[in-house]
């Protein structure tokens, strides 16, 4: 895959974003069959040629899913390239006869790639490996911005207690999460005396790189949220699967409007139908998350 994937388009600094995506979109996107038909001759045959087009297929996701990381000042042409060697971890893992489209398994991916890029470029400061600190990290400038304390360097006992609660995480935590990220960032490759013959700040980070051990940890835990998640879909009728796929796992999500029509029922009940899909699988995950 690696040839081929070496023909991806490239972020031009020159024409930017405009410029990037118009290469991205030259690329079409795939039906249900010629999706699975492809990711066949991947699997089964290692065709190269078919996972290129998987992944090309695909770049305009990961796009999308880059744009909501843009708040951590790291430049998006990085948050790119990074969530498209998630996707192509996704199409390398992805199974055709599960039943499910790539896009809803590669997203988990590129936002896993995404986020491990940033939590391990963003700060000098370690910010935390705990499931609930990497939760609050990136979670804590929404809701910031929800109790309209997104600008203020201090948050009140009531903001900061809010927050907690909504994350499971001590007031103590949010305190000293919101301290490191309001305090602003250095860049790495920025040098530590101003006639640069001291180095740079990354040659003082420790090397956190994750082990072997651990990487095959994280990939197990991946794999088992997957599994419940997919399981959950299961557990769905067709119609309930149908509608909740089209409204939450698309990168472009059918309108009330649209299935209203598809199935011949009022948009009303299209969205109680969602709904009611949402809250049978996050009961499956709420329990599975108790069992462990």
């Amino acid at each position: 895959m690696t040839a081929h994937l070496a023909t991806l388009p490239s972020f031009d600094p020159g024409s930017g974003l405009a410029g990037y995506l118009a290469q991205v979109r030259r690329f079409p996107m795939l039906g249900a069959e010629e999706e699975y038909m492809l990711a066949k001759r991947w699997k089964e045959d290692g065709d190269v040629t078919a996972a290129h087009q998987l992944v090309t297929s695909h770049l305009r996701l990961v796009v999308r899913i880059a744009m909501g990381y843009r708040g951590y000042g790291l430049p998006l042409s990085e948050l790119i390239s990074e969530g498209n060697i998630g996707l192509m971890q996704g199409v390398r893992k992805f199974d055709p006869e599960r039943g499910f489209r790539l896009s809803t398994y590669a997203m988990w991916w590129i936002k896993a790639a995404i986020q491990e890029f940033i939590l391990h470029s963003w700060s000098l400061v370690k910010i935390g490996t705990t499931s609930a600190q990497k939760k609050l990290f990136f979670n804590l400038r929404k809701l910031k911005g929800r109790l309209r304390a997104f600008d203020t360097h201090d948050l009140t006992p009531e903001q900061a207690a809010s927050i907690a609660k909504s994350l499971s995480v001590t007031e103590a935590e949010v305190y000293e999460m919101n301290g490191r990220m309001s305090a602003g960032d250095h860049s790495l490759n920025a040098p530590i005396q101003t006639d640069g013959d001291g180095g740079e700040w990354q040659d003082l980070l420790v090397d956190e790189t994750t082990s072997p051990e651990n990487a095959l940890v994280t990939s197990d835990e991946f794999d088992k949220r997957h599994a419940v998640f997919t399981k959950a879909l299961t557990l769905l009728s067709p119609r309930e699967r149908d509608i909740f796929e089209q409204r939450r796992l698309q990168d472009e999500p059918l309108t009330l409007e649209d299935l209203s029509q598809k199935y011949g029922i009022s948009r009303e009940r299209v969205r109680q139908i969602e709904n009611k899909a949402f809250e049978k699988i996050q009961q499956v995950v709420i329990r599975s998350a108790e069992a462990t």
